[in-house]
């Protein structure tokens, strides 16, 4: 199943436009007349979803040390939870156990 195609595409119009094509010139008797063309269309839809996802991703580790920001300065923290752990002495101490039950 691939994503409506009325919606725009820019890197795959021209299998798009293959695949409706191949939909008006084959017979719908033919069930597997137009695999091969919807095959290539699919992997084009993928690539371009792994391009766009990419570019979305492309800060995120800045959008979530922005988004983390924000949280603690509403909360009233200075320090992040990884901060905290580094100073906690409950916590040091129970790792040091479990790294010397190892």
């Amino acid at each position: 199943m691939h994503p409506p195609l009325d919606r725009p595409h820019p890197m795959c119009q021209d299998e798009i436009r293959a695949l409706k094509e191949c939909h008006i010139t084959t017979s719908k008797l033919k069930f597997w007349g137009c695999n091969d063309i919807k095959f290539a269309m699919d992997r084009c839809l993928k690539k371009e979803k792994l391009a766009l996802v990419a570019k979305l991703n492309d800060d995120l580790d800045l959008k979530r040390k922005e988004e983390n920001d924000a949280f603690q300065e509403a909360m009233g923290h200075t320090q992040s939870f990884d901060e905290f752990l580094k100073t906690d002495k409950t916590y040091l101490e129970e790792m040091k156990k479990a790294q010397a039950s190892k």
